[in-house]
């Protein structure tokens, strides 16, 4: 059987993979003995090196109106928990001088680099999709980044106990009420929301604290638009609450930020939730960071990183399709560029809890793709006849960020927690 395999991704077709999954089950199940074992090594040699590029072998199966029968979820993730393996593989290969030295060198480069790269690319990719698809993705406060995760992820799916809304729902209050009780918020403060997204944090400080006065920024008009009409719907003193839309990228030029940052000064806490990723050159950004603050006030960063390895997006299908100018800090990268600040704490929060809010995004996107609720949004926001396939391509994309983060229990690829003290 191994032999009538190919052993290069470049010869393999999608019924490959096929054979290769089925077989595996069939193992899974037998006996162990000299043969099975030496069989299953075999096997398992052959399906790291076919799986070493994935995407090109399952990008033409999953497009298939059957990718949903030849293509069973358990492959795609062990395909991408092989990809994990190869990245970190590639990673280690330096070792512990190498590493720090690339990570000098990233930490150079970024110094030299602009704020944001392809901010317009980016924005399309993510931010300026109908919030109707959130609603169908994404819990009650949508919330665009990890949730806390205080319960057990197989309670989640009908008839378990919760649904996937109830999860996500209960999640993403568990993590909005981290980051104001880690801030240190009171009522009455002055707050900044950089990246804003969909007003998770801006509208739950405007619910719990209602004598805050919220300055919320985001590159996206259709965001502005949802968070104050939202506000004004749930009943906030929505006078309290101002949307700017801007640029971050066009940040190092005075004249654009006298224009529309020049009211954002002397605030409490500026907090940026899941911003920083996207973002290259971070002396900058927290330089202008740190004039929107009063002497003592502080700024609370939530970002998603790896452990010790920092590295760019720069090609493949998730820098193409979602993460384009895109950066996987490390835990400690921006300890680099703190300049202006001191740090208070710093904090890790296990990658499990992004895994789990990326599986519910996927199961509840999943129950809306199947009432048919959804295939009209993506059709509207990519074109007649692009449902399916954009429906497949977030598939993947949520597949792979709980994989990502869900690798070796989440000690791997995580989220970092800093509260800054500005100097």
């Amino acid at each position: 059987m191994i032999k009538l395999l190919p052993t290069n991704y470049r010869d393999a077709r999608p019924h490959h993979l096929i054979v290769l999954y089925g077989s595996y089950q069939v193992l899974a199940v037998l006996s162990s003995n000299r043969f099975i074992d030496n069989l299953r090594n075999r096997l398992s040699k052959c399906t790291t090196t076919l799986l070493s590029n994935f995407s090109d072998l399952c990008l033409p199966l999953l497009y298939s109106p059957f990718s949903s029968f030849l293509l069973p979820d358990a492959l795609i993730r062990f395909a991408i928990r092989k990809r994990c393996e190869h990245t970190l593989i590639d990673l280690d290969s330096k070792g512990a001088q190498g590493d720090q030295d690339a990570k000098q060198a990233i930490v150079t480069q970024l110094k030299t680099m602009p704020i944001a790269l392809e901010t317009d690319k980016a924005n399309d990719q993510h931010y300026e999709v109908p919030a109707d698809f959130y609603d169908l993705c994404l819990g009650s406060n949508k919330k665009y980044s990890s949730g806390l995760w205080p319960f057990p992820a197989s309670s989640l799916g009908k008839g378990k106990g919760m649904t996937f809304k109830e999860s996500l729902d209960a999640s993403e209050v568990a993590m909005l009420n981290l980051y104001v009780d880690r801030a240190g918020v009171e009522d009455g403060m002055k707050i900044v929301d950089v990246g804003c997204g969909w007003g998770s944090l801006t509208l739950y400080i405007a619910a719990k604290f209602p004598n805050c006065l919220i300055t919320s920024i985001s590159n996206s008009v259709s965001q502005r638009e949802y968070i104050l009409r939202t506000a004004s719907e749930r009943g906030y003193n929505v006078s309290n609450i101002n949307v700017i839309t801007c640029d971050v990228s066009k940040w190092e030029d005075e004249e654009y930020c006298e224009k529309m940052l020049s009211g954002v000064k002397s605030n409490d806490r500026v907090f940026s939730i899941e911003m920083f990723e996207h973002m290259k050159n971070y002396a900058v950004l927290m330089s202008k960071i740190h004039g929107f603050l009063k002497p003592e006030g502080k700024l609370f960063v939530h970002i998603f990183t790896h452990l010790s390895h920092t590295y760019h997006f720069e090609k493949g299908w998730m820098a193409d399709t979602f993460f384009t100018g895109g950066t996987m800090p490390s835990d400690d990268l921006l300890l680099y560029f703190a300049e202006h600040f001191s740090v208070a704490h710093h904090w890790r929060v296990n990658g499990s809890n992004y895994e789990k809010t990326s599986n519910a995004w996927l199961g509840l996107m999943d129950e809306h793709w199947k009432s048919g609720k959804l295939e009209p949004i993506l059709e509207q926001a990519y074109g007649e006849g692009k449902g399916r396939e954009w429906y497949v391509n977030w598939r993947l994309f949520y597949l792979a960020c709980a994989e990502l983060f869900g690798y070796k229990k989440g000690e791997e690829w995580m989220v970092s927690h800093y509260l800054f003290d500005r100097r």
